[in-house]
C-alpha cells in the first residue's frame, strides 16, 4: 500500500481566541485517532496540529491509500441451529450466510469451536481495507463533531455552493475552504458544504498570492509563510512573538523587559497571523495611578504588553503586537496611544475619586451589597470575619495583633464599592492596601487588607505578615464554614465558591507558618459567629480538611501509606506533618518496620474488640517471661523515645522504639492475652495499651501494615 503525508485544512472566519489552541489539538489529534482506528495509519504516524485566527489543520505523516485488508472470523449460531442431524444447513444458516454475501456454497468451510458450553459454527472473511476517500471522510466529520467548540454558530450556505444535503451549517465559525492532499494529490470529501481542493488564503491584507495553492502536504507551512504571509503554527507563531517582545524591549534600552503573562501571550497569538511588535508609549503623568491600574487594563482591554524597568516598576512604553507589518509603521502605533489614553483616563478618575472618601467610611455600604441570601449582606459577613480574626489572634499574637487584626478585617472588603474595583473586579484588595495607605493607615493594616485573599491560586505567596495571616485564616474560614453549614459543597466538576482552594489555603497557611493552631479547634471556635444562620459543619468540613490534606500531601510524594500513618492521628500542629512524614519514611526502611507495623495493627485490633482498657501495669501479675521482658524494655525505651518525640525529634524517636521489635514478637509467640484469670487478662491488655500509646506518637504505624 503506498503511503505519503496528509495535510487536512480548515480555512474559517476568525475562531474564538482563548479557544484556539485546544480547537487545533482538538482537530490533529482526532483525526489522527480515527485514521489510525480504519488502518490508514500506523501507531509510528506522527501529528502536526496547526492553529491560526483563521485555520485549523493537520499534518499526519505515512497515511494509506488504502487500509491493508483484514481477515476476520464471525460467530454465526451453534452448531445444533445450524446444522440439521444430517448435517445439512438450516434455514436461519443460509439466512445469516446470506446476509454476509455467502451461500451454501461457503457451508463446507465453516469451522467449528467451542463456545461456551455449546460448539459454534464460524465464518472466516476477509474485510477489504477502506480506500483514504472514504476512510478520511469519516475521520474528518467525526474530528468536527468532537472539537471542544464553546458556542456554536448557525448559518446559510451560499446557492450553488453546498453540498447535496448541506443548506445550512453549525459549526465554531463561518467555514470557507477545505483542503485535503495525499501527498500531491486531492483527497474527493466534503464537510461543512465545502468541497476539498488544494488552494486556501493567506493574509487577509498581506498575502503575495490569492489564493495561496499548496502543492504537496508537506509544504503547507512553508508556503503558507512565502505566499501566504501567514505564520500557521500556534507554537511557532509564539515563539516569534515571544523573540520579537524581547527584541522590543531590548531596543528601548534601560534594562526594560516585557511583563510576564502566559495566558496574554497565547490570546495574543490565537489572534495574529503575521505578528510584527512595535513599541508605543503613554504620557508620563499616568504613571502616579498604581500600576496594577494600568497593566491590568492594558493587559485585559488592549491586549497590549507594558514594560517594566529592571526594579519591576511600570514605565510609560508598552508594546503592541500588530497583524500588520507597513512600511511606515507610525499610524498603527499612534492609533494604539490614541486608543490606551482614554483607558488610562478612566483608571486615573477612578483613583482620584475613590480617594476622596476614606475606607472607613465606605464600610456602612457593605450592608448593601448581598453576599448569599442564606448568610446576609458583606457587611454581616465582615463581622464574623472580625469575631474569627479576634480568636486566632489572641492565640497566636495576643492583644495588639487582634486590635490590628480587627481593624484589617473591618476593612478588607471595603474596597467592593470603590469606582476601581467596580469596573477591575480582579483589583480587590490590591486597590484596599493603596487606599489604606492613602488614609494613613499602619502599613501591617494596608498590607492585610491585600494579603487576606492569599494564596488565591496553587504557588501563590502567603500573607506577609500576621496581622494579613490572621485576616486571611478568618476569611477563609468564615467562607467555608458559612458553605457547609448552609449544604453549599462543592461536587466533582462545580466549586463556585472555591472551597477547594480556600481549604488548602488555611492548611498551606497553618503548616508553613507553623502555627499553633489544630484545624479542629479553628472550625469550632468559628462556628458560633454564624448564630442561627447555619447547622453545625464541623466534621462534614473536618473530612473535607482532611482529604484536602492528604491529596496535597500525595501529590508532593507521599505515599498512600505515609499520610494515612501521619493523618490519622490528626496532629494539633500541621507544621510538624512534613517532620511526622520523613519519620516515617525512615522508619519504613528499617528492617524491624514490617514486624512491627503488623504488630502494631494487631494491638489495635486486641484493644478495639477489649473496648475501655486501663494502661496500668502490675508487676506481681506478670507470670510469662515474655510479658515480663516486653514490660522491662517498654520502661527502658519507652523514656527515651519521649523524650526524643518531645524534643521534636520524630525521626529518633521511632528509630529507638524499633528496639521493641524482638520482645513484642516474643511476647505474640508466648503469652496469651485474653487469659481465663480476669486479672491477667486485664493486665495483659494494659501492657498493650501501654505498648500502643508508646508507639503511636508520632503515627499510627498500624497503617504502615
Amino acid at each position: 500500500m503506498t503511503a505519503q503525508n496528509l495535510l487536512v485544512e480548515l480555512f474559517v472566519e476568525e475562531l474564538p481566541p482563548k479557544a484556539l489552541r485546544k480547537l487545533g489539538d482538538a482537530f490533529g489529534s482526532q483525526l489522527l485517532e480515527h485514521l489510525r482506528a480504519q488502518g490508514l495509519a500506523g501507531a509510528d504516524a506522527q501529528l502536526t496540529a496547526f492553529a491560526s485566527p483563521r485555520r485549523l489543520a493537520a499534518h499526519v505523516t505515512g497515511v494509506l491509500a488504502r487500509a491493508a485488508d483484514k481477515p476476520q472470523s464471525t460467530k454465526l449460531m451453534p452448531v445444533s441451529v445450524g446444522l440439521t442431524a444430517e448435517g445439512q444447513p438450516t434455514p436461519a444458516l443460509l439466512k445469516r450466510l446470506a446476509a454476509l454475501g455467502a451461500d451454501a456454497s461457503a457451508v463446507p468451510q465453516l469451522k467449528r469451536a467451542p463456545d461456551g458450553k455449546a460448539e459454534a459454527l464460524f465464518f472466516d472473511s476477509v474485510q477489504a481495507g477502506v480506500a483514504l476517500a472514504e476512510g478520511l471522510q469519516k475521520a474528518l466529520l467525526e474530528a468536527i463533531a468532537k472539537l471542544p467548540i464553546p458556542k456554536l454558530m448557525s448559518y446559510q450556505l451560499e446557492e450553488g455552493c453546498e453540498l447535496p444535503g448541506w443548506t445550512s451549517v453549525s459549526f465554531v465559525r463561518p467555514a470557507h475552504g477545505l483542503v485535503a492532499l495525499h501527498g500531491s494529490a486531492v483527497v474527493p470529501i466534503g464537510a461543512l458544504g465545502l468541497q476539498a481542493g488544494n488552494s486556501t488564503q493567506g493574509h487577509r491584507f498581506e498575502a503575495a498570492k490569492s489564493p495561496v495553492v499548496l502543492a504537496h502536504a508537506d509544504c503547507y507551512a512553508e508556503t503558507l509563510a512565502e505566499d501566504g504571509a501567514v505564520i500557521a503554527g500556534f507554537d511557532a507563531r509564539r515563539a516569534e512573538i515571544a523573540r520579537q517582545l524581547a527584541a522590543a524591549a531590548a531596543q528601548v534600552g534601560g534594562g526594560v523587559r516585557a511583563i510576564e503573562d502566559e495566558a496574554l501571550l497565547d490570546e495574543v497569538t490565537a489572534l495574529v497571523e503575521r505578528p510584527n511588535v512595535l513599541v508605543c508609549a503613554f504620557e508620563e503623568e499616568f504613571l502616579g495611578v498604581p500600576q496594577e491600574c494600568l497593566i491590568l487594563t492594558m493587559k485585559a482591554n488592549q491586549k497590549y504588553f507594558p514594560l517594566l524597568d529592571a526594579e519591576g516598576r511600570l514605565t510609560n512604553r508598552f508594546l503592541v503586537v500588530s497583524n500588520i507589518r507597513p512600511a511606515d509603521a507610525s499610524a498603527v502605533t499612534g492609533g494604539n496611544e490614541r486608543v490606551v489614553r482614554p483607558r488610562l483616563a478612566d483608571a486615573k478618575f477612578f483613583y482620584d475619586q475613590d480617594r476622596k472618601k476614606t475606607l472607613a467610611a465606605r464600610v456602612p455600604g457593605l450592608d448593601k451589597v448581598v453576599y448569599h441570601n442564606k448568610l446576609g449582606s458583606q457587611g454581616e459577613r465582615i463581622a464574623r470575619v472580625r469575631a474569627i480574626a479576634a480568636a486566632i489572634a489572641q492565640q497566636i499574637g495576643g492583644a495588639d495583633l487582634a486590635a490590628q487584626a480587627d481593624q484589617a478585617a473591618q476593612l478588607a472588603k471595603s474596597d467592593l464599592v470603590t469606582d476601581m474595583v467596580g469596573e477591575f473586579p480582579e483589583l480587590q484588595g490590591t486597590m484596599g492596601r493603596y487606599y489604606a495607605l492613602n488614609d494613613g493607615l499602619p502599613q501591617a493594616v494596608a498590607d492585610a487588607i491585600e494579603d487576606h485573599y492569599k494564596p488565591r491560586f496553587a504557588g501563590d505567596a502567603l500573607p506577609r505578615n500576621d496581622v494579613g495571616l490572621v485576616v486571611a485564616l478568618a476569611d477563609k474560614l468564615e467562607t467555608l464554614v458559612g458553605m457547609f453549614g448552609i449544604g453549599n459543597l462543592p461536587t466533582g466538576d462545580r466549586d463556585p465558591f472555591a472551597l477547594r482552594r480556600h481549604a488548602l489555603g488555611v492548611l498551606r497557611m497553618l503548616s508553613e507558618k507553623d502555627l499553633p493552631l489544630a484545624p479542629e479547634a479553628l472550625v469550632r471556635a468559628a462556628v458560633p459567629a454564624f448564630g442561627d444562620k447555619i447547622q453545625d459543619p464541623t466534621e462534614a468540613l473536618l473530612t473535607f480538611l482532611d482529604e484536602r490534606l492528604a491529596g496535597s500531601l500525595r501529590e508532593q510524594g507521599y505515599s498512600a501509606q505515609e499520610v494515612d500513618a501521619v493523618l490519622a492521628l490528626r496532629p494539633a500542629r500541621l507544621g510538624e506533618v512534613p517532620k511526622r512524614l520523613a519519620a516515617v519514611r525512615a522508619f519504613a526502611a528499617l528492617p524491624e518496620a514490617a514486624a512491627l507495623a503488623a504488630a502494631n495493627k494487631r494491638v489495635s485490633n486486641i484493644l478495639k474488640k477489649a473496648g475501655e482498657v486501663d494502661p496500668h501495669v502490675s508487676e506481681l501479675l506478670l507470670q510469662e517471661p515474655a510479658e515480663k521482658d516486653l514490660y522491662a524494655a517498654l520502661q527502658r525505651i519507652a523514656p527515651a523515645a519521649d523524650a526524643q518525640f518531645e524534643a521534636g525529634d520524630y525521626t529518633a524517636s521511632l528509630q529507638t522504639l524499633a528496639a521493641l521489635r524482638a520482645p513484642v514478637d516474643a511476647f505474640f509467640d508466648g503469652v496469651m492475652v485474653n487469659a481465663e484469670q480476669a486479672d491477667l487478662r486485664l493486665n495483659r491488655q494494659g501492657l498493650l495499651k501501654s505498648l500502643h500509646a508508646a508507639m503511636n506518637r508520632v503515627a499510627d504505624l498500624s497503617r504502615l501494615a
